[in-house]
């Protein structure tokens, strides 16, 4: 995770660099400020064409943690959604989460966000920590684990736009290519399901719905990581969704009643690994990488949701998904091709 580095001498901040922090830190007090909570001046952002270098290990390690643990959260959403509905279920696995994070990051945090700093916040809290899981929640409903997975995947898509428009990222050529190419995965995915139920349709609307909200999300989110840690920002949106989910509580007390060990014990790892853990060392990434070129590293969540899916609950993705997989694969591979 993304809260256990103390390592290395101080240098000059750069968002795009190995070497800053969640909110523009040095390098050896990266990860120590998102357990601790502390927050830094924002650093301005090289210019679009310019070509960053490698990240640090530290944010390859986010990387890599945030794709596994999403890929698993697909599964476990699809294994305990006999037990919870989609409103509860995310309630209890805000909740849960809440109270991991807050474990690390209240006894530290000394700065509140300001009046016009909450916008941000309210905005990617809602969105992403409440109506995307909700979304998503519902979808798996209606879709197996590996196909709501890929379908996700236009998110980066999303992503890859607004960022050049809004955070001023550019266009590079091999981000757009292999976004095209990773797009015609998902609709190769979408197409086939469309063709099985109507009720698949409505799966495919809804993980679409989720990818946008997680989209505008990101965008909202990546300026916010200028002043505050990855664990302060995680945290301040996973109670911003929980409020936004508590008109469920009902529901959730009398489903975790009648709900079996096994799935409650899957609600707590959703809120603990993929929620708390996965969502910190997101925006961690987020705070080193533009937000067009970490999305399409999310294109690897879909062939990890598949081999996680296959092995715990035997499920196995049509032709059209593993064909649609495959292009979303050489897709992101293109996205980390340089321009000459």
């Amino acid at each position: 995770m993304a809260t256990t580095a103390r390592t290395g001498p101080s240098q000059p901040a750069d968002p795009h660099k190995g070497t800053s922090g969640p909110a523009g830190a040095p390098a050896g007090r990266a990860g120590g400020d998102a357990a601790l909570g502390k927050t830094a001046a924002p650093s301005s952002p090289p210019a679009p064409n310019q070509a960053a270098p490698p990240i640090s290990r530290l944010g390859v390690a986010a990387v890599v943690i945030t794709v596994v643990l999403w890929a698993s959260a697909f599964v476990g959403i699809r294994a305990v959604g006999p037990s919870f509905s989609p409103g509860s279920l995310t309630l209890g696995r805000l909740a849960i989460a809440a109270v991991a994070l807050g474990v690390v990051v209240l006894p530290k945090l000394r700065v509140l966000p300001r009046e016009r700093e909450w916008w941000p916040i309210l905005a990617f809290g809602v969105m992403w920590f409440g109506g995307y899981n909700v979304a998503l929640n519902a979808a798996e409903h209606l879709l197996d684990a590996g196909t709501a997975a890929l379908l996700i995947n236009v998110n980066p898509i999303l992503v890859a736009v607004l960022a050049g428009i809004v955070l001023k990222e550019g266009f590079p050529r091999w981000l757009i290519i292999g976004s095209v190419v990773a797009f015609g995965g998902v609709a190769v995915i979408a197409l086939g399901s469309g063709q099985r139920s109507t009720a698949d349709v409505a799966g495919v609307l809804l993980c679409l719905l989720a990818a946008a909200l997680a989209a505008v999300s990101v965008i909202v989110q990546k300026p916010v990581l200028r002043k505050f840690s990855a664990g302060q920002a995680t945290w301040f949106g996973i109670m911003v969704g929980l409020l936004c989910c508590l008109p469920f509580t009902g529901q959730l007390v009398n489903e975790l009643q009648a709900a079996p060990l096994p799935a409650t014990m899957g609600l707590v790892y959703l809120g603990v690994f993929p929620t708390a853990i996965a969502f910190t060392t997101w925006a961690y990434a987020l705070s080193l990488i533009d937000a067009g070129k970490l999305a399409a590293t999310t294109y690897l969540v879909p062939a990890t949701t598949v081999l996680i899916s296959w092995a715990v609950l035997g499920e196995i993705p049509t032709v059209w998904g593993l064909v649609g997989g495959a292009v979303c694969l050489v897709g992101v591979g293109l996205t980390r091709r340089r321009s000459r």
